[in-house]
């Protein structure tokens, strides 16, 4: 059997799918089903890791390619703090198929998932918001993106039912399940395309602003227009897709982007939206040398980088790892798909963890804010079965 193969439909490589052997990344444009470690991308040592990431992915792919190893792709995903190490592999197989396709509603997984902890409490991250206004309009900063997590022990959690559900529920997006070792797994289905690269155009799809759905119609219809029409949420936004831009420029030889927001929808959740096209102006430029310069945006750290991060550091009660970092794939051609690593969990021997964040900014409310996260934190709760739990 060949290194690389292609599947039939999406469908096929969602089932499957086994946690501990192998990984997943799904998108509008084709599912990716990587089996197996070759090679594995090695540790920068620097403490901004990200800086020579490309480089170090690079060699990877030559090594792989002078060993004659068929496959010429590495599939993982990058932590949010610049210091921490990646998870990128060459795998032993790589298998591609068609994108997911919508699938009705099936019966609930049975996860064990027993009572959720939230860190911090409730209280807890409507005072971190409360400081954090209270930072911006002293001119510390313009914005930051606090999260909150959610933890459960639990043993055995199995998270390809789960991933199997994300897909389904949300064909449209970026669903993913990245063996990380050590019985660990980060899954999620986030609705942000940080970066792609095919061919010669780039594409970039910030998301910021959100607005909880509803079920029902009339005003799940009213929750939008208020998004669209909102100052605040926009100002938001603007932040995000103008710094994507900016940085987008300094790579490609043109750029398209509108100049107003639209509005996405997930199962959970309305966003503002900015998709933004180019051509790339160097085809030696991947995929990801793209992602990480993007990444982060101020969709999940805040302007200026390095002050929002720093407020992160004092206000956010745990580390957030894989979250807001991005996950995705890149080949030796430079092409790739690289998603922000929102609308996730991590699941390992000590229990799971759910993550998400909200866009703080001089006028937020702390009410408001936790509200939103407990509104994102839906898309995986909804999948694990656990809708109904009290989070806020």
């Amino acid at each position: 059997m060949t290194a690389v193969s292609t599947a039939t439909t999406g469908a096929q490589l969602l089932a499957g799918y086994q946690p501990g052997e192998s990984s997943l990344f799904a998108s509008p444009r084709g599912t990716l089903l990587a089996e197996g470690t070759y090679f594995a991308v090695p540790p920068s040592g620097r403490a901004d890791g990200h800086a020579d990431l490309a480089r170090r992915v690079d060699a990877v792919l030559g090594v792989a390619e002078a060993a004659g190893h068929e496959v010429r792709t590495v599939v993982g995903a990058v932590p949010f703090a610049p210091g921490a190490a990646a998870h990128l592999i060459v795998p032993q197989r790589l298998r591609r198929g068609s994108a997911p396709t919508a699938v009705p509603p099936q019966p609930r997984p049975s996860t064990g998932l027993g009572a959720l902890y939230p860190v911090p409490a409730p209280e807890g991250y409507r005072d971190a918001v409360a400081q954090a206004v209270d930072e911006i309009r002293r001119g510390q900063y313009t914005k930051v993106v606090l999260a909150r997590s959610l933890h459960a022990q639990v043993s055995g959690f199995d998270p390809a039912p789960v991933v199997r559900a994300l897909a389904g529920r949300d064909p449209g997006g970026y669903t993913f399940a990245v063996d990380l070792g050590a019985g660990r797994t980060l899954f999620g289905a986030s609705p942000e395309l940080l970066v792609a690269r095919h061919g010669r155009t780039v594409t970039a799809n910030p998301l910021a602003g959100s607005a909880a759905r509803s079920a029902d119609p009339v005003e799940d219809r009213r929750r939008a227009a208020a998004l669209l029409a909102s100052a605040k949420d926009r100002h938001e936004h603007a932040f995000v897709s103008e710094q994507v831009a900016a940085v987008l420029r300094r790579y490609c030889s043109s750029l398209t982007v509108p100049a107003e927001p639209s509005l996405v929808a997930t199962a959970t959740m309305w966003h503002l939206s900015t998709v933004i096209t180019g051509e790339i102006a160097d085809p030696a430029i991947s995929a990801l040398a793209l992602a990480t310069a993007l990444h982060p945006t101020p969709a999940v750290c805040g302007t200026p980088t390095e002050a929002a991060r720093a407020a992160i550091g004092r206000l956010e009660a745990f580390d957030r790892g894989f979250y807001t970092g991005m996950v995705g794939w890149v080949d030796a051609s430079g092409d790739g798909e690289w998603a922000v690593t929102i609308r996730c969990a991590t699941a390992g021997p000590d229990g799971i963890d759910l993550y998400a964040g909200a866009g703080v900014v001089a006028d937020s409310d702390p009410a408001a804010e936790l509200a939103e996260t407990t509104a994102k934190l839906g898309t995986l709760l909804n999948a694990l079965g656990l809708e109904n739990a009290d989070v806020a």
